[in-house]
């Protein structure tokens, strides 16, 4: 299967942009560099020529189209969300992703876009994407990276996640980015990020606030760069984005980088340290808009924590979610609304938006635990 990527070319930046420089990592890479991990990018798809990714993107697998495979990307989404994560260093460019020695196993899902305030392209349905979660994990992923969200709460996806998180692999998603949408009185419960044994990761500009369309709730569990951060674009070059779905690869890779520095976490442990390590943010500890603070990778990887439970532990697991229950209570009227997780890639004037949301009233939090 081939197509013809609608992202617009786009030239090399050879600047420090201001995510890596907040996260330092040249110093990062003499810690972990994400060597031996494997991150899935649950998306739409990867594309393998660009030279930052070369030789970091395995063939990976097709959700979408029964013929095809995960090293293909038609609209540019999966390849900014796996360069945040993976991009090797290039002479004369300063972008590089945070965990550049992990390997990218690309899992095609989606190919929606906002093009003009108006959506398309295909996406598959809830089912479909409950396998391909299933998938990632049967093929050795140690970090699934959604910036997906439903609209809907799928019992097919739900017990997916579980599988996942039953399985020790860690799942980082995007929260959404409908903060301000008009016609919404309060924000759509994003998921899978609000699905427990889930890190849901919000989106910060580089002034440190959160960016305006970052969706708030409990199921904010920590914030990241988000906000015009830079990301490669299939083929070659770069182009500057904005959204949920760029912040959520942050906490992928330094997921990935504490399990190579401390392989004998378990992936509800790895979600802990990332939340006791982060740094104070404006909206205080545990916060609807901020969640814990401010991811900081190499405090993540660094920091001597006590050996005592976690006052901040983050998301708790969920029971494992027996496959075949979840095929009897799937039904085909599940709303398909999976969508990328973007607000726009500025370069190509193209808004993307990858994401799942579902409603329910589980609070990750105790009320007991919010600031006043």
């Amino acid at each position: 299967m081939s197509c013809e990527s609608t992202a617009a070319p786009s030239g090399i930046v050879r600047e420090e942009p201001w995510a890596q420089q907040r996260y330092g990592l040249d110093r990062l890479a003499t810690v972990a560099d994400g060597t031996g991990t494997v991150v899935a990018v649950i998306d739409s798809g990867v594309d393998p020529s660009h030279p930052q990714l070369a030789g970091r993107v395995s063939h990976g697998a097709d959700f979408l189209d029964d013929d095809g495979e995960g090293a293909v990307d038609c609209v540019g989404h999966g390849t900014a969300v796996a360069s945040l994560i993976a991009a090797g260093p290039t002479p004369g460019v300063a972008f590089r992703g945070v965990a550049p020695e992990t390997q990218i196993l690309p899992v095609r899902v989606s190919e929606q876009q906002i093009v003009d305030g108006a959506q398309t392209g295909r996406t598959v349905p809830p089912d479909r994407l409950a396998a391909a979660v299933r998938w990632a994990v049967d093929n050795d992923a140690d970090v699934l990276n959604m910036s997906v969200v439903l609209y809907a709460d799928d019992p097919a996806v739900r017990a997916a996640i579980g599988y996942a998180v039953a399985n020790d692999v860690i799942v980082v998603a995007a929260v959404g980015n409908r903060h301000e949408t008009p016609e919404r009185a309060t924000d759509p419960t994003p998921y899978p990020a609000a699905y427990a044994g889930v890190l849901g990761v919000g989106a910060i500009t580089e002034s440190g606030q959160a960016a305006a369309y970052s969706q708030t709730g409990a199921y904010v569990d920590l914030v990241a760069p988000g906000g015009h951060v830079l990301t490669a674009v299939p083929g070659g070059g770069h182009a500057y984005a904005d959204g949920t779905s760029y912040a959520a690869p942050f906490g992928a890779a330094t997921a990935a980088l504490v399990r190579q520095r401390w392989p004998e976490l378990t992936a509800t442990e790895v979600i802990a340290r990332l939340v006791d390590t982060t740094d104070p943010a404006p909206g205080g500890p545990a916060s609807d808009a901020y969640g814990y603070g401010v991811l900081n990778p190499y405090r993540a990887v660094t920091d001597t924590l006590p050996a005592v439970p976690s006052t901040r532990p983050g998301p708790a697991a969920p029971p494992a979610i027996p496959a075949a229950e979840a095929v009897a209570t799937s039904h085909p009227g599940t709303p398909r609304a999976l969508t990328l997780a973007a607000v726009g890639l500025a370069a190509a004037a193209v808004t993307l938006a990858l994401t799942t949301v579902l409603r329910h009233a589980r609070r990750r939090r105790s009320p007991t635990t919010k600031p006043d």
